[in-house]
């Protein structure tokens, strides 16, 4: 099997050292790494997961068996069990097997899910041995009902339970009770695998075993390759089917074989369906799926079947060329019968002993010279090369016999070529000695390509923009100085747009604190009228309106009303002027703040020293604002002297309002028929203001507040872009005080960027070129990954200071590191 070679030793290293390089850059931070991950772990991992997954029944077991040509795994239709089958490589003499076992709460589970299923008693206790002997007596009855344990589905779920409680009492010693206990098969005196795998395929002792590794000679295992069987998609216990579709999307896993069903079904099921999407798109598998067409026997005689499944794949699987066609049953038996002869009876006699046993005086047929049989009939083998006559007087054993007495080797030979299971292996032996590990490190430079041309790019045009500096302190104050005037114009133009967004939010109510604050005026202005309103005196009105007329000791109802209605208006008019003023109060505050965190308000302090007069611009026009609006809240709150359009109006509730409370305060010409009607005249007072002040905060003052905000504040950003502008001399003086010690520090820190650039595509390099070198030992040349070329770089500066040189200040340097890697470039 292929070696890493030595060039690849440490590839895990430079690749986290790319990695580690796109960490430090932030633009390109946030690139997902996770598949460089997963194909880097696949490359350095010592092991190579295959997983085989199907359907209950569709021969994984058996095909891994005819895969390896030894007899390791249980394979029966019906086997309830969840079992998870691992096969490692060994050397010859540490061939070994370790098992482990379900508990006894995991038996159980399954002993009532099968007696839910038969429809027997499912209050089990496996450990009364009366109710587990009933139990087995019912389940024989019906596998006889049935005809057979492999006659139907009841009766393979039925001899299931038979094996469970065989297994579980065969076994009892070597069960806990909740945990899973392990043991390995020197525990059971096997002195070698044949007699440890023989007892872990026993259908009984399978039956109550959670996980079985085995550990196994043979070339396929080499190079780290193991081989997992899993428990069925359509497992009839719920959690032994997830256990399948976890480990085939667990890291680890790196191929997955799907034994599939169609051959002998006609169509896909739905699990097997989605067993393909479960897959889909995984980075741990990614396109290592090989699709095994297993039974492809029951196809030779059927050609209905044959053309479902050609249609099927031409249509579903044409993406693919890892498509094969296989009898595992035919083609395991095939390669085990090549070693008997006439006188075990082809293998009746030693390797199908068991399942010959006769029952009641009749011997058994084991499912293999069934198939065989048909085979034989099927027209499959050539008739050219086997005349092949079958006597209906022979029983299937006597029959299988004759005709393997009669043709011998090259029947068998030709039953295991149709089989396909030769096609298989090699293609798989193939794959797994030749195009395994090429493939995985191809993942691997594909997925680190983007990555490498992103930091390529990202490095040069980081050189690039730092080579287009100044390298003197002269040219480095000129350049600075002739981008004031550019720089001013685009912190004027940042000015502008920032308060044209604020004054835009503000008027599309996107303004949290704004809303916030005008929500408070609102609430402030109807919870004031309520509050007015509730606590009127009809008292004090008639006091100032008797006041007013000194002549008179007595006041119409009218004259309370318009007391009332200045009494309102005044009132309401000083809590909207207050809430106006904390409102533009606010938000001026809240934009001070926002500009004073921008980054053009700290620009204009590196070449002003000032703001540029923006905070005296902006509290001018606050004071312009808060005029403005005191003046509209005093006119808005005036209008409330006035009755609404509706208050004489016929029909409405106001007029009727009225009416009523005349009548009320014109029983008597005093005080108390006004204070009998206070309620009345509350109600009409609320009737009548209340639309007032709705009108005000709804629809009104809200745009007079906009309006105002955007006539005032709009102008005023404009000219102060203008403003800003127009201080160029005034920038360009200040500026030139502080650039010689700014330049000088900006030329330092630019050497210093251009050596962490230099140094960092040094690294680059070195790491991307031992990863090609990597690369190009694998003979993946059109996979390598990009270097950065020959960019004419200075070599990295060291100890660079700053010297007096007639008079005038310049950067050299003390010393010169030879590029080291420049051949790289």
């Amino acid at each position: 099997m292929s070696e890493v070679p030595i060039q690849c030793e440490n590839l895990a290293a430079q690749v986290e050292s790319i990695l580690k390089l796109l960490q430090e850059e932030a633009s390109l931070r946030s690139q997902d790494v996770m598949s460089v991950r997963t194909s880097l772990g696949k490359v350095i991992s010592p092991k190579f997961e295959i997983v085989f997954a199907g359907a209950f029944s569709a021969g994984k077991s058996m095909l891994i068996n005819a895969l390896l040509e030894r007899e390791l795994l249980y394979s029966a239709e019906g086997h309830a069990t969840g079992t998870e089958c691992k096969i490692e490589y060994a050397q010859p003499n540490e061939e070994r097997v370790v098992l482990t076992f379900l508990s006894e709460a995991e038996i159980r589970e399954q002993a009532t899910f099968l007696c839910q299923q038969l429809r027997l008693d499912t209050t089990v206790n496996i450990n009364q041995a009366g109710v587990i002997n009933k139990l087995h007596q019912d389940c024989e009855a019906i596998i006889q009902q049935e005809g057979g344990e492999s006659r139907s589905e009841r009766a393979k779920q039925a001899k299931a339970l038979i094996l469970l409680f065989d297994g579980y009492e065969a076994n009892r010693q070597h069960i806990h009770t909740m945990k899973n206990a392990t043991h390995s098969m020197d525990k059971f005196n096997f002195s070698n695998l044949k007699e440890a795998a023989g007892y872990a395929r026993r259908g009984s002792n399978s039956a109550v075993l959670k996980r079985i590794e085995y550990y196994c000679n043979h070339p396929l295992l080499e190079d780290g390759n193991v081989i997992i069987d899993t428990p069925g998609i359509d497992a009839p216990v719920e959690k032994d089917a997830q256990l399948t579709y976890a480990k085939i999307e667990h890291p680890d896993t790196s191929a997955v074989v799907c034994v599939l069903k169609p051959a002998s079904a006609g169509d896909m099921t739905k699990e097997e369906t989605e067993l393909l999407e479960r897959m889909r798109g995984n980075n741990s598998i990614r396109d290592r799926i090989f699709y095994t067409f297993n039974r492809i026997d029951e196809t030779w005689d059927n050609q209905d079947l044959r053309r479902r499944l050609d249609y099927l794949i031409n249509q579903q699987f044409r993406d693919t060329n890892r498509i094969y066609k296989t009898s595992g049953l035919l083609g395991f038996y095939g390669s085990q019968i090549k070693y008997t002869s006439i006188e075990d009876r082809f293998g009746l006699d030693s390797i199908f002993a068991e399942s010959v046993k006769s029952l009641n005086g009749t011997e058994e047929t084991p499912q293999f010279v069934y198939e065989f049989n048909k085979y034989c009939i099927s027209g499959k083998p050539p008739s050219s090369q086997f005349s092949i006559v079958i006597t209906n007087n022979n029983g299937p054993n006597q029959t299988y016999v004759s005709i393997l007495s009669q043709h011998g080797t090259p029947l068998i030979d030709q039953l295991i070529k149709d089989s396909g299971i030769e096609e298989f292996r090699t293609a798989i032996t193939k794959y797994l000695a030749e195009e395994k590990r090429p493939e995985l490190f191809r993942n691997l430079a594909d997925d680190l390509q983007e990555i490498c041309i992103n930091l390529k790019k990202n490095y040069q045009e980081q050189k690039h923009d730092l080579d287009s500096q100044p390298d003197e302190i002269e040219a480095m104050k000129d350049q600075e100085l002739q981008r004031l005037n550019q720089q001013l114009q685009e912190i004027g133009k940042e000015f502008d747009q920032h308060i044209k967004e604020e004054v835009n939010q503000i008027i599309n109510n996107s303004c949290e604190n704004f809303e916030a604050d005008f929500k408070q005026l609102k609430s402030g202005m109807i919870r004031r009228l309520d509050e007015l309103i509730n606590t009127f005196s009809v008292v004090n009105a008639y006091k100032r309106a008797t006041d007013s007329h000194k002549r008179n000791s007595t006041a119409p109802l009218l004259a309370v009303l318009v007391e009332a209605f200045y009494y309102l208006a005044n009132e309401l008019e000083d809590i909207l002027i207050d809430a106006s003023r904390k409102l533009v109060n606010n938000l001026f505050n809240d934009l001070m703040e926002k500009i004073n965190k921008s980054g053009y308000h700290s620009r204009l302090y590196r070449f002003l020293g000032n703001d540029g007069g923006i905070e005296q611009k902006m509290k001018t026009v606050q004071e312009i604002v808060v005029e403005v609006l005191v003046s509209e809240a005093t006119i808005e709150c005036d209008r409330y002297v006035r009755e609404s359009p509706t208050f004489y109006q016929e029909g409405h509730f106001s007029i009727y309002q009225l009416r009523q409370t005349l009548q009320q305060t014109a029983k008597t010409y005093d005080l108390e028929s006004m204070v009998e009607a206070e309620p009345a005249i509350r109600q009409f007072l609320k009737i009548e203001f209340e639309p007032k002040v709705k009108n005000t905060i709804l629809k009104t003052f809200p745009q007079t507040v906009n309006q105002t905000l955007k006539s005032r504040l709009l102008p005023m950003a404009e000219k102060q872009a203008d403003d800003i502008l127009q201080q160029y001399p005034q920038a360009r003086a200040y500026l030139e005080q502080g650039l010689q010690q700014e330049a000088e520090e900006k030329i330092r820190n630019n050497r210093l960027l251009l050596n962490d650039v230099k140094q960092k595509i040094l690294d680059y390099n070195s790491a991307v070129s031992q990863i090609n070198n990597c690369l190009q030992s694998m003979h993946l040349y059109d996979h390598l990954l990009p270097v950065i070329g020959n960019e004419n770089l200075p070599p990295l500066e060291t100890d660079a200071k700053i010297v007096e040189d007639n008079g005038t200040n310049n950067i050299v340097d003390s010393e010169n590191l030879t590029d080291s890697t420049s051949s790289l470039w």
